[in-house]
């Protein structure tokens, strides 16, 4: 049985965000199941899907989520290298809708937010609005209910203290009306054990996500961002992606660094198939030793993919194509969710 709290906040009780490239114990995903939502090809996401949960597993333990009607279709996709869990869902992006794993020393711990489809854009949802408390229940760890709506797509840590984030999302009407950014700096610091938020304008082409951070920017290790920018082909693009850069320019971490800031230019040779579909690279999941990285087929995959073998040069990049993922508005990081050791 999980040990909910009662009025003390996580931060209070010594918890804390680890930062992605902390040893993981594994890694939580969620089974694609309904072929009356946003897939055009619900086979081809599945098989995408499988083939990401594959990726994972070459350094770390995978546990998929799926609902009981749709095992045997997971299993015969993703093999028996994978650990299943079986619970009701709604949808599968894992990043949003499980919980945000939290530690303090050697106790694992879980933040569970708020959650209404990404500012009520889909009716059915209390399934995946539950998964959380489910999921810590099941592991027997203590959790924190955090009292702001948000997805695990709109944060972003560095494990030192400094969480990133967007006011398009954290301050949008349809998930936190009347909330001034003081009040949520607060609130993400004690859900996260965090002491700076630093922000970004968002993303006004995202009206799925409201301009997720991890479509954007993140940290690639403490005091640098690889920070998403539009390319010289797309002036406009690239102007509204500018004002990102330049937040994060002007900007000192918990620690008063400034940042460097590492440019990755999005996929805009990628050929849309829905009109919520994800061109970003900064969408990838930092695994133990490894990183599962988007892969279009375009020609913009081999300049994303040398950046980042740059910043991790330590890790192995395992690119996979997310074609048949990015029109239900993620990529790869958006479908993950690291449970830290």
């Amino acid at each position: 049985m999980s040990r909910v709290t009662g009025h003390a906040t996580a931060k209070a009780a010594g918890f804390r965000m680890p930062a992605e490239w902390e040893t993981h114990a594994r890694c939580w995903m969620q089974w694609p199941h309904r072929d009356d939502f946003i897939w055009p090809d619900l086979g081809r996401t599945q098989a995408a899907y499988a083939n990401v949960a594959k990726a994972i597993r070459r350094f770390e333990p995978v546990t998929l989520v799926v609902c009981e009607p749709a095992l045997a279709d997971a299993q015969a996709l993703c093999g028996s290298g994978i650990d299943y869990f079986l619970a009701p869902l709604d949808d599968s992006w894992a990043r949003d809708s499980g919980p945000t794993f939290l530690k303090s020393g050697a106790e694992l711990a879980a933040s569970v937010f708020q959650f209404n489809a990404w500012g009520g854009k889909y009716e059915s949802c209390r399934h995946d609005a539950a998964l959380g408390h489910r999921i810590a229940e099941t592991l027997g760890i203590r959790t924190f209910s955090a009292d702001l709506y948000l997805e695990g797509g709109a944060i972003a840590v560095d494990g030192e203290g400094t969480i990133l984030t967007s006011e398009q999302c954290i301050l949008n009407a349809n998930r936190n009306p009347g909330l001034t950014k003081p009040e949520a700096e607060r609130l993400l610091c004690e859900a996260l054990g965090g002491e700076q938020v630093l922000w970004v304008p968002g993303d006004p082409e995202d009206g799925e996500t409201d301009g997720h951070i991890d479509a954007l920017a993140c940290f690639a290790k403490p005091g640098v961002v690889l920070c998403a920018v539009g390319p010289q082909a797309l002036p406009e693009r690239r102007r509204c992606l500018g004002e990102n850069w330049r937040a994060l320019a002007a900007a000192t971490d918990a620690k008063g660094r400034s940042l460097e800031l590492v440019p990755i230019e999005e996929a805009h040779d990628a050929q849309a198939t829905s009109d919520i579909y994800c061109r970003s690279y900064v969408n990838f999941y930092i695994a133990n030793g490894g990183i599962v990285f988007p892969s279009f087929g375009t020609d913009t995959d081999r300049a994303a993919q040398e950046t980042v073998r740059n910043l991790f040069p330590n890790r192995v990049l395992a690119p996979v194509d997310v074609s048949d993922i990015a029109p239900g508005g993620g990529g790869v990081h958006c479908i993950t969710q690291q449970q830290p050791a």
